[in-house]
């Protein structure tokens, strides 16, 4: 159980990524436990409503035994910007801290466009990215210098995950996260196993029934829908299209998840402040590692575990 600090100190907030596959939601359930919290998905697919499959979304009883945030919170063909996001998402962790719990953000999806910008304007130098954002949002291109390149990536980067410019954004939840004391976990198996627990998980999918979850999507919302053409769904549109086999859909949605690992962790891997633990969050000595990681955090926190 979780006594809130007093009114001064900052709240304490618990940050845990790792690549997909990972462990992250058996970890964060329970943390949740243990520590009297509630979870924040940072997942931009899971928050679509009835897509289950493919999504990986945290199991029926796992959401029956700790209150999730930020997932299904929208139908597959409304928009759901970064700026809604991010507005939704403070709500909730204002929410948990009001209720002397503790957050738990579990996920990261979104972070890594930031890495890939960044290497194109060291390969290309900044001109070029600024000349992106020029085509992206002209009004935000005109208020950025050319060579402040973290802000022009952050300009696309928003900009192209809400498909909406910066600027028509600025009044949805833009300002920096404050007034929290994070601890950042991230989990990092060895890549073997990693990539043997992604084919199994892709496998899983199709054999649940992805191909038919996807084929119900489309015919309520479309071939167009934009969630249908993330991973996983993306293949079993194929096999519905006959352009591939089911057999090869499997095997092009595993590689696609080992690549997506892949990046995942070449951009987790720069963040300093990062404890990392070697293995999956379903490890039990993984779990106790985290244990450890969070009663520290808290004490530290001017918190109070019992």
């Amino acid at each position: 159980m979780v006594k809130p600090p007093g009114p001064s100190a900052d709240k304490p907030l618990i940050v845990l990524v790792g690549p997909t596959a990972s462990g992250k939601t058996s970890l964060a359930v329970h943390l949740a436990e243990q520590f009297n919290g509630e979870i924040v998905s940072c997942d931009s697919v899971a928050v679509y409503r009835e897509m289950e499959i493919g999504t990986a979304k945290p199991s029926h009883e796992e959401r029956a035994l700790i209150q999730h945030h930020m997932i299904d919170i929208a139908w597959p063909d409304e928009p759901c910007t970064a700026g809604d996001y991010s507005r939704l998402a403070r709500e909730a962790l204002a929410g948990i801290t009001q209720r002397g719990r503790l957050p738990i953000i579990a996920g990261g999806t979104g972070l890594y466009l930031r890495a890939r910008l960044r290497r194109r304007a060291t390969e290309r130098g900044p001109a070029h990215l600024h000349r992106i954002l020029a085509r992206i949002d002209g009004t935000a291109a005109k208020s950025i210098h050319i060579n402040d390149v973290p802000k022009v990536i952050r300009a696309i980067e928003v900009s192209l995950a809400a498909k909406q410019p910066l600027t028509e954004q600025w009044q949805k939840g833009r300002d920096k996260l404050a007034g929290y004391n994070i601890l950042r976990i991230g989990l990092n198996p060895a890549r073997p196993l990693l990539y043997e627990r992604i084919n199994q998980r892709a496998t899983a999918m199709f054999d649940r029934g992805l191909i038919e979850e996807t084929k119900r999507l489309i015919e309520r919302y479309g071939r167009d829908c934009r969630p249908l053409t993330s991973l996983g769904y993306a293949e079993a549109s194929a096999v519905l299209r006959n352009e591939v086999t089911r057999e090869q859909a499997v095997a092009q949605a595993q590689q696609g998840h080992r690549n997506y690992a892949k990046r995942q962790l070449t951009w987790f891997r720069r963040e300093t402040e990062m404890h990392w633990l070697k293995g999956c969050g379903t490890d039990e000595a993984i779990t106790n590692q985290a244990f450890e990681l969070v009663a520290h955090h808290l004490n530290g926190s001017e918190l109070i575990t019992l």
